[in-house]
């Protein structure tokens, strides 16, 4: 499947080369997610997994903001009128594009500037890296409208990414971190300039999408499994791994360049 057949309606879309950026583009209301867009975002990483030329993304907001969550008038309005089996239903929905997110094989990278907060904040969470500012305002902030903070993987996820205290602390106040603690409490990979951070995540994502892709796709994958296993079983996972990555072209590739003294160019097979 080519990345030209994937036509959303609910945000942009872009493609250059073999990285697309995905742009949430409501900025007159800071980009928030409806039921519409929460689907189609499933649905698009979902498909990725079959996207033969699409090797990283990359994740963004238009108007100088991440995300601002669910819309308030779209979601949280009607939420209040559903009864158990609509409000499971949206639940897991919105787990269902967090684990879309997780399964596809290609590395998502986040690029957050402004008001990344309650689904903005597990959209960030879920990305395999995150480039922020020093101005953007990163919050769970479910506790503070009367949810817990365990919503979209955060109980089981930002623990894994920034400590279980920390985590703690986030989940239970549901404050924001400005881009200096979140870069020091290691849920930013790096701190970018406002006007620079949209090239600097898609300069990153070429530079992974120019490498070993598989491989790539592969670490994403025993990253994600790994968390429920023994230290026998993630062991030898990675030992079938990694034989599997060693039958690889690019792995022959690697070689043959090392051996000729040059630069591999791999090509993801």
């Amino acid at each position: 499947m080519k990345a030209s057949k994937i036509k959303p309606k609910h945000f942009d879309w872009n493609v250059e080369g073999r990285v697309a950026t995905i742009t949430l583009n409501r900025p007159d209301r800071k980009n928030p997610l409806t039921l519409e867009s929460y689907a189609e975002l499933r649905d698009t990483f979902r498909q990725l997994v079959y996207v033969d030329d699409v090797k990283a993304v990359v994740f963004t907001g238009a108007g100088e903001n991440f995300c601002s969550g669910g819309d308030v008038h779209d979601i949280i309005g009607p939420l209040v009128a559903m009864d158990m089996d609509g409000l499971l239903e949206f639940t897991r929905m919105t787990g269902d594009f967090i684990k879309a997110m997780r399964d596809c094989p290609q590395t998502i990278i986040s690029a957050i500037d402004g008001i990344c907060v309650g689904a903005g904040a597990c959209i960030a969470m879920a990305s395999d890296m995150r480039y922020g500012t020093k101005r953007s305002k990163v919050a769970f902030l479910f506790t503070r409208v009367g949810l817990a903070g365990c919503d979209m993987g955060s109980c089981a996820m930002l623990p894994r990414i920034v400590g279980q205290g920390r985590a703690a602390e986030l989940l239970f106040t549901g404050r924001a971190m400005d881009g200096e603690e979140a870069e020091r409490w290691g849920f930013y990979n790096r701190i970018c300039e406002p006007d620079e951070l949209l090239a600097e995540a898609q300069a990153m994502a070429a530079r992974l999408a120019s490498g070993p892709t598989f491989a790539h796709g592969m670490t994403k994958m025993m990253m994600n499994k790994e968390w429920d296993m023994g230290v026998d079983q993630f062991i030898e996972a990675e030992a079938q791994a990694q034989a599997i990555c060693m039958q690889t072209k690019d792995f022959e590739r690697a070689y043959n360049a090392f051996v000729a003294k040059e630069k591999p160019v791999f090509e993801g097979n």
